[in-house]
């Protein structure tokens, strides 16, 4: 099932993409079943495991089989995204996950993942332009695979990572590198206001199947510039959430960006790297997951 959250009277509320259409799941139950219990936001339908899941597939089917269905479908190109995952407690990332990235930058293969964390400040949806901050002027981009916490998971080994795992997502990792590399600390040039886009689409873990077996890619301006496999992650996705379950609790909704691959501006010779410029357009695709565009511009 696809998830995706939408702006609806100054809120997110939450849709389900189908073949027709988004079905706005509110909006349905209350034309149609206002007893009908569903999850109202894509947190509810996190917390809610496999009986909320459950719940929004008898719903999409219910509307599905009525004749005049088209008034309960939204059409994408009319909708106001939001992040798919609105509000999680933490997001996490993994740094240099990618061989061929860890090689392109020249930088040693990690004995372990290296772990640094961005804020909710930094989220927004499909389609919106985001703002190149006046700081800076050398934004780059990073395709993401985003593994998306279901179950808390503590302590979990690596062979039952995944069922914890609700479902996964797109993020373009966007960084500062002149504010990433000012100091040890990555977070400055991380963290900046919407440089984690996130979307368009949340997808649950049972249509996506191996994580580490999906493309990947970066285009900008219709220009490919990364182009690889989840398959070529130094530690793949069980690794990842069994490691940072030893460490710390991990709670339905948290994220986890996964990586990017090889192709960044940052591997290429210094004195051919052209950083992202307003008017700039971005699309981050990953197979089963869509693919998330976003314009740059000036702040």
């Amino acid at each position: 099932m696809k998830l995706l959250t939408f702006r609806k009277n100054d809120s997110f509320t939450i849709g389900v993409q189908t073949e027709f259409g988004v079905l706005d799941v509110v909006q349905a139950v209350k034309q149609l079943s206002p007893a009908f219990t569903v999850p109202a936001t894509v947190h509810e339908a996190i917390n809610g495991g496999a009986a909320a899941t459950d719940a929004l597939l008898n719903l999409v089917n219910l509307v599905l089989e009525r004749e005049d269905r088209a008034s309960l479908l939204l059409s994408e190109e009319t909708m106001a995204y939001g992040p798919c995952v609105t509000h999680p407690n933490k997001i996490i990332c993994v740094g240099l996950n990618y061989r061929k990235h860890a090689e392109e930058t020249n930088a040693p293969i990690p004995q372990y993942p290296i772990l640094f964390n961005k804020f909710n400040n930094t989220l927004t949806g499909h389609g919106h332009d985001i703002a190149l901050p006046r700081v800076t002027k050398e934004v780059d981009y990073e395709a993401e695979l985003v593994i998306v916490i279901g179950k808390q998971a503590k302590y979990v080994p690596k062979e039952e990572a995944l069922d914890h795992v609700y479902g996964y997502c797109c993020v373009n990792d966007l960084s500062a590198r002149d504010l990433q590399m000012r100091t040890q600390q990555w977070l400055l040039g991380k963290s900046c206001d919407d440089f984690s886009p996130l979307g368009p689409y949340l997808v649950t873990a049972d249509e996506v199947g191996n994580p580490n077996n999906l493309q990947i890619s970066t285009t900008v301006n219709g220009k490919v510039r990364q182009n690889s496999n989840t398959a070529d992650m130094i530690f793949h996705c069980d690794e990842i959430v069994s490691y940072i379950s030893q460490h710390m609790t991990l709670y339905p909704g948290d994220i986890i960006l996964t990586g990017t691959p090889e192709g960044v501006v940052l591997g290429d010779p210094v004195d051919k790297r052209v950083y992202l410029k307003d008017g700039d357009v971005v699309t981050i695709s990953i197979e089963k997951l869509g693919s998330l565009t976003n314009r740059m511009v000036n702040e």
